[in-house]
């Protein structure tokens, strides 16, 4: 697994949740900068993805995590524009091959290395390939002037950076090596063989099967009865599957759920799934002697400390600014 440089490392636009987009809207204005909804919406689109998924009736639940995420992302964007005003006095670059470094690192963990999806988000956004990467290279010089600005930030020790690679070790680890041992019950949205099925009743099915199983009963018994996919005659039992094989949203869903634990219900475009992961075998992660790797846990730990200082930075370059929010 390759990582940026340490002043880089980490960056990437916040995952988050967005409704629909108005192209070419406003979502603020920063000393003259306009940040578009399209930005949003783009920064936005895997974790609405994932929330999508996650809560297939659009839950009380589902609203207030879309808002509080999108407001996140809003104040992140407008947060770099107040950085970037900052960075051109400097006249600082950014090579391009750290750019290059931080999109492939942005496709592998956000669409599971999926080059084609990441290509249809980018156009269903409305966001050519050059303009994210203007964005991307914006994000990095956010990272450069905080590390420039907190150079005097006191290193770390040995104990910090052991416990910080203990904690972010799993993050490090070589995603696209993950694999996994999962039971699968389907039930599609339109069910051919039950004409008077429709998704919401199909929904309700499915949701009486987790119930049903999280009481106790058989989920292969319960696979083989309801499941319309190909393996439920072997009770919705797949084995050895990639990582990279699986949809970045499901994917992320049965690497982050404990072992053992009924999913679901998880809404695709074509119907629901209920998941209970027997085993996962994670990806390889490089060691301590690994020196890009002491580079990130060192970056890690030193911009905890500088955390407090950071934010009185800001707060002074948003007193000075002009900020016209319009989301």
């Amino acid at each position: 697994m390759k990582f940026l440089l340490p002043l880089l490392l980490g960056i990437g636009l916040a995952i988050s949740a967005s409704a629909a987009v108005e192209l070419n809207g406003i979502a603020a204005k920063v000393n003259g900068r306009v940040v578009t909804k399209n930005e949003v919406a783009f920064a936005l689109a895997p974790l609405r993805a994932y929330l999508s998924t996650k809560y297939p009736r659009k839950t009380p639940s589902y609203y207030k995590e879309l808002e509080e995420a999108r407001t996140k992302i809003l104040d992140e964007l407008i947060e770099r524009e107040l950085v970037l005003h900052e960075f051109k006095s400097i006249g600082a670059q950014i090579p391009e091959h750290i750019i290059d470094s931080e999109i492939r690192r942005k496709v592998r963990n956000d669409y599971n290395n999926n080059v084609g999806l990441f290509r249809e988000e980018l156009q269903s956004k409305g966001i050519s390939f050059k303009k994210y990467r203007e964005l991307i290279h914006r994000q990095l010089i956010v990272q450069a002037m905080r590390s420039q600005q907190f150079s005097d930030t006191p290193p770390a020790t040995p104990e910090e950076m052991r416990k910080e690679y203990a904690k972010i070790k799993p993050d490090l680890r070589d995603t696209t090596k993950d694999k996994c041992d999962f039971q699968k019950i389907y039930i599609p949205k339109v069910d051919e063989d039950n004409l008077l099925a429709t998704p919401d009743s199909q929904l309700e099915l499915t949701e009486e099967i987790v119930e049903k199983l999280k009481a106790g009963d058989d989920f292969a018994e319960l696979a083989k009865a309801h499941s319309k996919d190909a393996w439920a005659e072997d009770g919705g039992l797949q084995e050895d599957i990639d990582r990279i094989d699986l949809s970045p949203v499901i994917a992320t869903m049965i690497f982050e759920e404990p072992t053992g634990s009924v999913i679901g219900p998880l809404e695709d475009g074509g119907g629901y799934h209920i998941i209970v992961v027997k085993k996962k075998t994670l990806g390889p992660a490089p060691g301590m002697s690994d020196p890009d790797v002491r580079k990130i846990v060192r970056r890690n730990v030193e911009r905890e400390k500088s955390s407090a200082k950071y934010k009185r930075w800001i707060n002074g370059l948003r007193r000075k600014a002009m900020i016209d929010r319009k989301m």
